[in-house]
């Protein structure tokens, strides 16, 4: 599920599988997973939507039997973070567990080919349905 518009929530779900809900409460009464992977970027705006939904969480005010399973970062450009940026991942970190996803050059431009990073092994094994197999940069 996307935290807001842009996280890259579509590009996730394309790459590794699963179900991509856009910005909508997945609604498991009509067969769509109970699971949330909270998906945003790791500019302001994306770490303060995740902040606001972990509070729904925290107050209990989220869709019934939805269990917010990770918070998923989706870096939004190349190189290191600013400070203050850590420093609210390292708070969310506290509240639950976090996956980095590196920026990808190929997939601003679409290319959804490539093995995803192998930074996201651990991501992959939690959207990877069983039998399947999704291969890192490592695996080459």
């Amino acid at each position: 599920m996307a935290a807001h518009g842009g996280a890259g929530a579509s590009t996730l779900a394309a790459v590794f599988g699963g179900i991509d809900a856009g910005r909508n409460w997945p609604r498991p009464d009509k067969g769509e997973p109970n699971s949330v992977l909270l998906v945003a970027r790791t500019h302001a705006a994306g770490l303060q939507a995740v902040s606001w939904t972990l509070d729904l969480f925290r107050r209990g005010e989220q869709p019934p039997g939805l269990e917010l399973v990770a918070v998923v970062l989706v870096a939004d450009a190349p190189g290191r973070l600013p400070r203050q940026l850590l420093q609210r991942i390292k708070v969310i970190g506290s509240a639950i567990e976090i996956h980095r996803v590196p920026w990808v050059p190929a997939w601003r431009t679409g290319d959804l080919t490539a093995p995803p990073p192998r930074e996201t092994a651990r991501l992959a094994a939690l959207v990877t349905p069983p039998g399947q197999e999704t291969h890192t940069r490592s695996d080459r």
